[in-house]
């Protein structure tokens, strides 16, 4: 089994272009058969709402929506912060498919005695 991958995204669409950079390194590692998770806080919660990640960051850049598709195929998933998701008042039940509220304690529990390569943005 290829390693897990955790993707740490404090961001949301108030920088699309570090929203993007952070799908594409998560897509590449769950494409790739990796195990893979994003862990979502600050304005990153808003992602995991449904019709909210949409646009284009940048010429060239492929659509969030696409990247989000991509990222749920290949089997990805999402734990959005509890604190955060109370923060921004968030309905945490009507998030998008693969997305559940979670913190700290379940990600590490995802990721086990094994470790993971771990990046953030």
């Amino acid at each position: 089994m290829t390693g897990k991958a955790v993707i740490s995204l404090t961001t949301g669409l108030e920088d699309p272009e570090r929203v993007t950079v952070a799908f594409l390194v998560a897509v590449g590692a769950a494409e790739e058969g990796r195990p893979t998770l994003m862990f979502l806080t600050k304005e990153a919660v808003r992602l995991v709402v449904p019709g909210t990640a949409t646009g284009t960051a940048c010429t060239g850049c492929p659509p969030l929506e696409t990247l989000m598709k991509r990222y749920r195929a290949a089997g990805g998933t999402y734990l959005a912060c509890p604190i955060c998701v109370d923060a921004k008042g968030l309905d945490g039940t009507g998030f998008i498919d693969g997305a559940e509220v979670g913190g700290t304690v379940p990600m590490w529990r995802w990721i086990g005695d094994e470790g993971a390569t771990t990046f953030s943005y």
